[in-house]
């Protein structure tokens, strides 16, 4: 069932008055996310793929097209309250979304914003951190919290909205392995238990093989949209576009480049593994 739909979906940042004209950022994406789903968004550093997050959730509306979030057109101002509530937004940096000083007031603020009832705060609350896994730190200070502990907090505030979607732009960007390991979990977790639809803007090709869709956009526009398997297996074209590929598909890549009779749709390093011994073995 679609959740969110792009259709022809045009935007051009605006200029001051009398400046030339700005080129599109994105140019007739058509696109839909169905409920459940977890898509990666691709994308060299200009492509598009933020501006596009951006309008998943009304941050920004096409110039041109339309893109409607359950059937509400994002252009609908008196509307941005239920977008908002369906779709929920993460950015790269959790200090610049944590506004209080325990963790627990921090996942309730925009509740209260709201005016839900206190006994209702108390127990979204509580859901939403459990499900980050971060029940044990709501009483804690979020500045003494590492950066994966922090933007886990920045999450458990949507969570905590109930929405249908999280849409999340390079979350694990500023993070070391051990947060990005953390962050991720945390988002299969959510998908997988919880039925939350997540799409996840990254740069790093590991998140993106680790979900069951990517789209690659290039120079604002959706260059390949496909499973992982399928969309690492052009690894020339995406190479022509700037992007990188598992390291595991890069290996198969170039040995079978030198005659080895392996598949083009590796991406993991088991699958690598399982390729290799069973060459060794025919």
């Amino acid at each position: 069932m679609e959740l969110i739909r792009c259709e022809n979906v045009t935007f051009a940042y605006p200029v001051s008055e009398g400046a030339a004209p700005a080129p599109p950022v994105l140019q007739g994406i058509d696109l839909s996310v169905g409920r459940g789903e977890f898509v990666a968004v691709l994308g060299h550093n200009g492509s598009g793929k933020s501006t596009l997050a951006k309008h998943f959730n009304a941050i920004l509306v096409p110039t041109a097209g339309r893109v409607l979030v359950d059937g509400i057109d994002t252009k609908e101002e008196e509307r941005l309250l239920d977008i908002r509530r369906r779709v929920g937004m993460v950015f790269q940096n959790p200090d610049n979304q944590i506004v209080a000083t325990v963790v627990e007031e921090d996942v309730a603020f925009a509740l209260e914003n709201l005016g839900v009832p206190p006994q209702e705060i108390r127990q979204r609350v509580d859901e939403a951190l459990a499900a980050v896994g971060m029940s044990e730190f709501k009483f804690h200070a979020p500045h003494q919290l590492s950066g994966g502990q922090k933007q886990r907090v920045a999450i458990a505030g949507i969570i905590a909205m109930r929405p249908d979607c999280i849409v999340l732009d390079e979350p694990t960007a500023m993070l070391d392995p051990r947060g990005r390991r953390e962050v991720m979990r945390t988002l299969h977790d959510l998908n997988e238990k919880h039925g939350i639809t997540i799409v996840l803007i990254t740069h790093y090709m590991d998140e993106a093989a680790q979900a069951r869709r990517v789209v690659v956009m290039d120079r604002g526009k959706i260059l390949l949209d496909s499973d992982p398997r399928s969309v690492f297996s052009h690894v020339e074209l995406l190479t022509q576009v700037g992007l990188d590929i598992p390291q595991a598909t890069r290996l198969c890549y170039e040995l079978k480049k030198e005659g080895l009779n392996l598949p083009g749709d590796v991406i993991t390093e088991e699958q690598c593994t399982q390729a290799l011994l069973e060459l060794l073995q025919a």
